[in-house]
């Protein structure tokens, strides 16, 4: 663990984690304000950028200007935020280095958050972007990180039933896999997890589920069918509570036949590839080797 890894989990450990381990922080976490969504400029700056309203929730799309004329495969990346809080300039950096090194167009999804939204309009939403990429016959890669990770497996998983599928591959970062958290090893890693915890959580996924139980796979994607999905690139370090579903999650992958490739950083907290430390770009770079090769 690098020691930029460790400075960076003192700072969640003080700043981040007393929200989380108390119910009275899903409160907190509810009622905050959402704040901005759109790209930072410096984030996009040398990017050709398009903004579209879709099932009623905007989306953004970038790309490389001037690099073929012909509709470019399409990579959609869902933010994380534990469906309570807005896109952040981390998630946009990510997104737009994507598009920056790959010539594929990248959507970002600004979907609702809870309390005002919930699940079933995101999965109307990302269900129409996949739709469009069905009938333009466009190659489609879903990518996401926490949150986001369990939305964009749960699209995945609706899509590849859906007759014309152009779904090539699928990126997961630390995903929230279970709305339940029932996992019995996420005890052990909750205690040394310096920034989430299930006691604030869990008032959050009831609320974002909108009543629908948590444990269905719709919300909870880890007890879905995973048969039939295109390659999975799964990374998670160990000291993030949703390591525990990720290491069941590749297992189940891995016995349906879905080609997995599971990297676990050692002692990586939440969201590695987001972080300002040297272990981000290793997994980067593995995102974007794993995109290049589903999409060529």
């Amino acid at each position: 663990m690098s020691w930029q890894m460790r400075a960076v989990a003192l700072y969640t450990r003080a700043v981040r984690r007393r929200v989380y381990a108390s119910p009275r922080g899903a409160r907190t976490l509810l009622t905050r304000p959402k704040g901005p969504s759109a790209p930072p400029a410096k984030a996009v700056a040398d990017l050709a950028l398009r903004r579209e309203e879709v099932a009623g929730f905007r989306v953004y799309a970038v790309h490389r200007p001037g690099t073929g004329t012909s509709p470019r495969p399409v990579v959609i990346y869902c933010h994380g935020g534990a469906y309570v809080s807005e896109i952040a300039p981390q998630h946009w950096h990510l997104a737009a280095q994507i598009a920056r090194d790959l010539d594929v167009e990248v959507w970002v999804p600004i979907y609702g958050l809870a309390p005002q939204h919930h699940a079933a309009e995101a999965r109307t939403l990302m269900a129409a972007l996949l739709g469009r990429l069905r009938e333009e016959g466009r190659p489609a890669y879903l990518a996401g990180d926490s949150a986001g990770g369990g939305l964009a497996l749960a699209a995945a998983q609706h899509d590849v039933a859906t007759p014309g599928s152009t779904l090539a591959g699928l990126t997961l970062i630390a995903p929230w896999l279970d709305l339940t958290m029932a996992n019995p090893e996420i005890d052990a890693l909750e205690r040394v997890d310096p920034w989430l915890a299930r006691p604030a959580l869990h008032e959050v996924a009831r609320v974002w589920a909108g009543g629908i139980p948590l444990d269905d796979p719709s919300v909870s994607p880890i007890h879905g069918e995973l048969a039939g999905l295109p390659p999975v690139l799964l990374t998670v370090g160990t000291h993030d509570i949703t390591l525990a579903d990720a290491r069941l999650l590749a297992a189940r992958l891995a016995d349906a036949g879905v080609e997995v490739a599971y990297d676990e950083v050692d002692g990586g907290i939440h969201v590695v590839p987001l972080l300002p430390v040297p272990e981000a770009a290793a997994a980067r770079a593995l995102i974007h080797d794993h995109i290049r090769r589903c999409l060529p």
